[in-house]
């Protein structure tokens, strides 16, 4: 079965298409994304623009064409923690449905959490063990755990990175007062979280997904992308908290020469790490592995799971 993904992001907004079967891995065929960055798009009221309406509007259509040039016979669209919180999120979305015959259905926080748990399961198997998983967005923080395909337990965050650097990180780069008070925000949050996480135990295996921990991984050492996804990326406590402090003296200018950081996120990166950080400690991981899968993967997974034998 031939499946069209489309992510709304807080930062991107993504079609996949893969090509899809009971007990089988998912296979990409196709990729198009564009960088709408919800956040930006925010007035005083929390309300999403008419520009990223548009510009949503027109992504939709434009991904509606290259999913019937591929042959796709099923889209599922979802949007994430920057639509889900916006106050016009629900309109804004029906405008869109209206326009393009596409509904993007809202994915509540604890349901990314549990979808992308799902996937980083699969990709790891059982022999993982009790499993934790972290995934830092532009909007929020999933957190998950637990033995089974279905989480224990699993929490959204309004700690995304993109959401951190516009409400805490004002200069560029920022100043020592707004890291300190940032850090301290971010380690309340995490904290009031961490005995529901960890009420079972520790995991026997922590890992992480979404791009903001892939590029910290890539710069404390891990192998560049063009190695492929079954090269082991992993990483150390020590080093990100090393990073963390490095990345909130730099420049966004600076940050952009780091290895495999993204002009589109090397202002958000800094916010990112300190949330690492800050996870890594109070959950108290030395070491997280990287997960090629992650949200996309589990929404796809769960679909496939739904069809007939």
């Amino acid at each position: 079965m031939r499946l069209g993904v489309l992510d709304v992001g807080s930062n991107t907004v993504h079609l996949l298409v893969v090509d899809a079967h009971q007990g089988g891995r998912p296979i990409p065929a196709f990729s198009h994304k564009a960088e709408l960055r919800f956040g930006e798009h925010l007035d005083s009221q929390n309300r999403l623009s008419e520009d990223c309406a548009d510009e949503l509007r027109d992504f939709v259509r434009e991904s509606l064409q290259i999913a019937e040039d591929k042959g796709v016979q099923e889209m599922l669209a979802f949007a994430t923690s920057a639509v889900r919180d916006a106050a016009n999120g629900d309109e804004l979305l029906a405008w869109v449905e209206a326009e393009t015959d596409v509904a993007i259905k809202v994915l509540p926080g604890q349901d990314e959490a549990r979808l992308t748990f799902l996937a980083a399961r699969r990709w790891f198997g059982w022999s993982s063990g009790r499993l934790l998983l972290l995934d830092i967005g532009g909007g929020s923080l999933e957190i998950a755990t637990g033995l089974d395909e279905e989480p224990t337990a699993a929490t959204s965050l309004p700690l995304g990175a993109g959401r951190l650097t516009r409400d805490w990180l004002k200069h560029d780069p920022p100043n020592p007062d707004e890291v300190r008070q940032l850090r301290r925000h971010v380690r309340a949050e995490i904290a009031s979280t961490a005995g529901l996480i960890m009420r079972d135990g520790p995991p026997n295996h922590a890992v992480a997904t979404s791009k903001t921990f892939r590029q910290l991984a890539r710069i404390t050492g891990a192998a560049p992308s063009s190695e492929g996804f079954f090269v082991k990326r992993v990483i150390r406590h020590p080093a990100i908290t090393e990073t963390a402090e490095r990345l909130a003296k730099m420049s966004v200018a600076e940050r952009i020469e780091l290895p495999g950081v993204s002009a589109g996120r090397a202002a958000q990166l800094a916010a990112g790490a300190v949330v690492a950080d800050a996870a890594m400690d109070l959950f108290e991981l030395p070491v997280l592995e990287i997960c090629p899968w992650a949200l996309r993967e589990g929404v796809i997974l769960r679909r496939i799971d739904m069809l007939p034998g």
